[in-house]
Parts: structure tokens; sequence; C-alpha cells
């Protein structure tokens, strides 16, 4: 039996499944990932995209930090993949339980996936981080430099994890829930180096861990079924 065919199998057996992913998963729809040949990691800026992407950075140099944001972290043109929209057919059809995404895209949402769980934020949530108010992401990107908030004054933050931030904790619970009562974890588009997000895999004590992703990860011993191919094409025929 071929991987796909194996893979389907698979799926059609299951009726607690817990999605996981990665950047991979967005860059069939023309998002960049961070470190692949055409990653963000492997591009030249006058910082490291870690360093921009950090909190103190945010803080120390938040200009240079929106500049960068504003170029780099958000496409408003990017849509649904094949990967998006059979997860959230999955959902429907009562299979697939839970999305665990380390994007801050979106685009499982548009795809029409209702339960995701973000871990690094959304580029659609953005608060003032004195006053608290709420602001869309075209009110980030309609200003220039940094973006205040009209009422008080105060940085407007987007609602997306930094590096040297801490994840939320509720949606950490959350995860680690799904994923040890699930009876197959599917990971997609993540080489599983991120933490503490990429932790979260070993709570998985089921036997259907699949990982599809176009390289290795450190996971690869422990799945049961390796496809290493870019996940859209994958969940295409499927």
């Amino acid at each position: 039996m071929d991987q796909i065919n194996k893979l389907k199998q698979m799926v059609e057996e299951s009726g607690n499944i817990v999605f996981f992913g990665g950047a991979g998963v967005s860059t069939e729809s023309g998002i960049p990932d961070f470190r692949s040949v055409d990653g963000l990691y492997s591009q030249q800026f006058a910082y490291p995209p870690e360093t921009i992407l950090s909190h103190s950075f945010f803080i120390n140099h938040t200009e240079e930090f929106f500049d960068f944001y504003r170029k780099k972290m958000v496409s408003q043109t990017a849509k649904p993949n094949a990967a998006h929209k059979k997860l959230a057919q999955l959902e429907r059809e009562g299979k697939l339980r839970a999305v665990i995404t380390q994007n801050i895209d979106n685009l499982h949402q548009a795809a029409g996936s209702k339960n995701v769980l973000e871990l690094h934020g959304s580029i659609y949530r953005n608060h003032c981080i004195s006053c608290g108010r709420f602001y869309d992401l075209n009110f980030v990107l309609e200003r220039q430099g940094v973006p205040r908030c009209p009422a008080c004054g105060g940085m407007i933050k987007p609602d997306v994890v930094l590096y040297e931030e801490p994840l939320d904790t509720e949606v950490i619970g959350r995860s680690v829930d799904y994923i040890s009562h699930a009876d197959m974890l599917i990971i997609g588009g993540t080489s599983l180096v991120v933490y503490p997000a990429a932790g979260l895999v070993r709570y998985y004590r089921g036997k259907k861990l699949v990982l599809i992703n176009k390289g290795e990860t450190g996971y690869d011993r422990n799945a049961d079924l390796i496809i290493s191919e870019p996940i859209g094409s994958v969940f295409s025929r499927i």
C-alpha cells in the first residue's frame, strides 16, 4: 500500500483526529516559511529575523519592527490551499476535533475550520498596550511608522507571540488535552524545532502519528507514517 492510500485508510478508521501544523502548511498559499531555502532566515536583513521578531526588539526598535512586520509577516492576498480546505472538510464530517497551528495567518479559519488553536496568535488581532482597545489589521497597515491608539496614544501591538514571550497558557492547556485524547495525530509543515510548541507532540499516546513535511523532523523515528511531500499536494489526494 502506498503512502497516500495508507493515510486515507488511517483517516477513514479514525474519529478523533487532531492536526498540528506549522509554516509549511501555508507556503503553498504563497506565504514564505522560515527555514527552507527560500524562507525568511535565508534572506538578508539589517538584523536576523529572530532578532527583529523578539519582544526586546519590538520595545527598543519599534519602527524597524513594524517596517519588517508589514513587509514580511502580513499577506492579505494569500488564500487557503488544499490542506486548509481538507482539514475544514474533515472537521465538518466530525472526524477532526481540532487544528493546532503555529501560523498567524488566519487561513484555517478562512477555509472554514471552526476549532483552531493559535499557539502564536494572529495578525488580525491587535491591541493597545496601554488601554487594551482592539484594532483590526487594516488599522495597523494604514498607519505609517508605529501605530498609536487614537483614544489614549498608547502603542498598538499585534497579537502575535514574539521571541522572549510566553505562549498563552489556556491555549497550551487545550492543545495538550486534544493531543492527549486523539486517536490520530497529523503533523504537517513543521520541522518541530520551535519550542515550546514542538514539545506538545510528546503528549500523543496513540498509534497513528503521521508526519507530512518536505524535510526531516526531530520526531521522524516516532512516526507511524512519514510523507516527505508538500502538505497541500498530499491533502489534495485524500
